[in-house]
């Protein structure tokens, strides 16, 4: 068994301070069993996008309402939000590879089933509700088994660069997998992207299969008993890192990362861009995403006052976009949106997955997983209305408020906790003031007293003195033996023998 990893202090590094060379951006990819799990997740990431939007499609020819659309999206949801916790436990209780295949052998039947139905022209509205929500329920334990693979198959060496690599597939496939969908669409009909998305689920479960056990990090299945999802709740409060880690992606995921219906908006009402200005939006919020997860790769530590950082940027950015009215300006700024969106949301995946013990992965990660999700799912609504009664600008804004608020409450309850202030560092750089968060005690009572808990100078222990006989004091040469000093002719401005001033 494999020692749990250390607890970490709010404001510890999760990772070490050494940036990584750039030959080393894909370094979990040197692991095989990685890449053979990174090689299934590219194909069943790009085609369920490709099943996602067909099924939507097909929904919508066959009955002509969007709310049939929405119906099948709540039911793939549904059973995520309800029974998640419930599939944390089972990836606690049981060997995840097994589980994947298992959920992976699910989505490839239920693929292949609607995509015969469609192809042979047998399909019926009720069948694709039923296939949503058959795919819902694989889903309650598939999406924790994979979040807590990921440790077991890339090595904690390699934990944060494999979650970086995860980041930029899922991104990835969201990009090109809709663009396929289309173009599948047009060519051949919604049914071949069915079977295209079966085909993907049984190739991911032979390699799956093709993965080495030996050299898998398993962490040791938990036996059956009651109160493990209470015991998995306790855990996460009693783990400041973990419990503030999911509040903050709470307050992210309710307003700052669902940003569809947004889009649509400024394509219809603002820019009068169509469809194609649609997907042009779209596309630039996955590139920056794209190279957020990228550049996620690089970070040289993770602490958790970084996420209350990269909320507050992100939900600076997005307020900025909502004032912006020129169509080039508004891209630019979405592609920052999308790379701080996905140095937040990687960030923390990787804080959660590095703090917590392997016993109790599945159960935190669950719990990770509903607080994302179920955010994103109310604030659907929210944003809508927002943007149907305040126009696009107004639902932007609002969008940044999500994030802001979490940045500016929990720092606020971190900073207090752990007894943290700001100061100004004005001498340790040359020709640079710099704004730091250090610990209390390490500030000068004489700057506390002048200005509460915000400015100081330098880091040699001392406050600038304000009276000016004690600046004339200081400035009085020391005496050393064996030294002769000479007063300076122009009062108390003291010099060395060479004349230059001291």
């Amino acid at each position: 068994m494999r020692p749990a990893p250390a607890v970490l202090h709010p404001s510890s590094p999760a990772t070490s301070d050494t940036r990584p060379h750039w030959r080393d951006t894909f370094a979990s990819l040197r692991v095989r069993n990685y890449r053979l799990y990174v090689i299934s997740q590219v194909l069943t990431n790009t085609c369920g996008w490709m099943q996602r939007v067909a099924q939507d499609w097909l929904m919508l020819s066959l009955t002509g309402n969007v709310t049939w659309v929405g119906l099948t999206v709540t039911l793939q949801l549904a059973p995520m939000l309800v029974f998640g916790l419930f599939g944390g436990v089972v990836a606690d209780r049981f060997d995840k590879r097994k589980l994947l295949m298992i959920t992976q052998s699910l989505f490839a039947l239920s693929a292949l089933v609607l995509g015969t139905l469609t192809l042979t022209g047998a399909i019926e509205p009720w069948h694709i509700l039923a296939s949503a929500a058959f795919l819902g329920v694989a889903t309650v334990v598939d999406n924790p088994a994979r979040q807590a693979f990921v440790p077991e198959v890339a090595g904690h060496q390699h934990l944060r660069n494999a979650i970086s690599i995860n980041s930029t597939v899922f991104q990835l496939g969201a990009l090109v997998g809709p663009a396929l969908a289309a173009l599948g669409i047009a060519l051949v009909g919604q049914g071949w992207s069915f079977v295209v998305n079966s085909m993907a689920g049984i190739t991911a479960v032979a390699l799956l299969v093709a993965m080495r056990a030996s050299e898998l990090s398993a962490a040791p299945a938990i036996s059956r008993s009651r109160g493990q999802l209470r015991e998995g709740l306790r855990y996460v409060g009693d783990k400041p890192v973990i419990l503030w880690s999911v509040v903050m992606v709470g307050f992210v995921a309710l307003t700052g990362i669902n940003l569809a219906t947004v889009l649509a908006a400024y394509a219809d009402d603002v820019f009068d861009i169509g469809s194609a200005g649609y997907g042009l939006l779209n596309s630039c919020l996955a590139a920056g995403a794209v190279a957020g997860a990228l550049a996620s790769t690089r970070r040289r530590s993770l602490r958790l006052r970084t996420l209350v950082y990269s909320a507050g940027v992100l939900g600076l950015l997005q307020v900025l976009a909502g004032t912006i009215a020129w169509l080039p300006l508004f891209c630019l700024v979405l592609i920052g949106v999308g790379a701080a969106s996905l140095l937040y949301l990687t960030g923390g995946n990787t804080l959660v997955q590095t703090a917590v013990a392997g016993t109790m992965r599945g159960r935190v990660m669950a719990l990770y997983i509903l607080v994302l999700f179920g955010a994103q799912a109310g604030s659907g609504t929210l944003i809508g209305w927002i943007a149907h009664e305040y126009g696009a600008h107004a639902a932007m804004i609002a969008c940044g408020a999500g994030p802001l608020l979490g940045a500016v409450i929990v720092g606020a309850v971190l900073a207090r906790k752990s007894r943290l202030t700001t100061r100004l560092i004005l001498r340790d750089r040359p020709g640079r003031g710099v704004l730091y968060v250090v610990p209390r005690d390490a500030v000068p009572p004489a700057a506390v007293s002048l200005t509460p808990g915000l400015l100081s100078r330098g880091l040699r222990g001392r406050s600038r003195p304000t009276h000016p006989a004690e600046r004339r004091r200081r400035r009085q040469p020391r005496a050393v033996p064996g030294r002769a000093v000479r007063p300076h002719p122009h009062g108390d401005r003291a010099s060395t023998r060479s004349g230059r001033p001291r």
